[in-house]
């Protein structure tokens, strides 16, 4: 990982009063010192806070809570901290809510292992309290309830086991019991993102 990537961004949000952090897969294959080809980072910040110190960044998902900006050829995507309202469709949450803690933001996201946040120190904040454990142990396992996870985004079976062949990971057992009874639900979503996910698998 190009680590000056990290640093000089941190550096720029510190300097006008926010905090950027490494999370989801950036941290988990860094801390598996695996290669990263795309980096995933969060922040306090809003997309308009952005703005008055990234105005170059591609703001087309900003509603979303999501800013792209470039670094040479790497793609970076910035995600503001936010709580998220019900899953009406399967897929997509019914609104989302900006929030200034990451002790917010991580129960949004799907595995415990793509939960683990890295400050501009290199401090790794584990907010569920159990991603940096199931990283050593090499365990796939839903943040929360999985059954919940699962009815959020059906998708998220299949990501389960794209995780666990590409890390050579086990799935947690109660996680795999989840993915096993509600399999089903993968009918309610677009095919094409089946494909998408499914292609993902073949490459991994």
């Amino acid at each position: 990982m190009n680590k000056s990537t990290f640093t000089s961004l941190a550096k720029l949000f510190n300097k006008n009063g926010f905090r950027l952090y490494m999370v989801g897969g950036t941290t988990r294959d860094y801390l598996l010192d695996l290669d990263i080809l795309d980096y995933d980072f969060a922040t306090d910040a809003t997309p308009e806070d952005m703005k008055k110190f990234l105005p170059d960044a591609n703001y087309a998902f900003e509603k979303f809570g999501t800013v792209r900006v470039k670094d040479e050829e790497i793609k970076v995507d910035i995600a503001t901290f936010r709580t998220e309202g019900k899953y009406l469709d399967y897929r997509h949450p019914s609104s989302i809510t900006f929030v200034k803690s990451l002790k917010e933001d991580y129960i949004r996201r799907d595995f415990t292992i793509n939960a683990i946040y890295i400050d501009e120190n290199f401090n790794v904040i584990d907010p569920s309290g159990e991603g940096i454990e199931d990283l050593e142990d090499r365990v796939i396992r839903f943040i929360g309830n999985p059954v919940k996870r699962i009815k959020e985004d059906p998708l998220r079976i299949l990501r389960a086991d794209r995780f666990a062949k590409k890390l050579n990971f086990k799935i947690d057992d109660k996680t795999k019991k989840a993915m096993q009874k509600y399999h089903y639900l993968l009918d309610e979503l677009n095919p094409n993102k089946i494909i998408e996910e499914l292609k993902k698998l073949e490459n991994k």
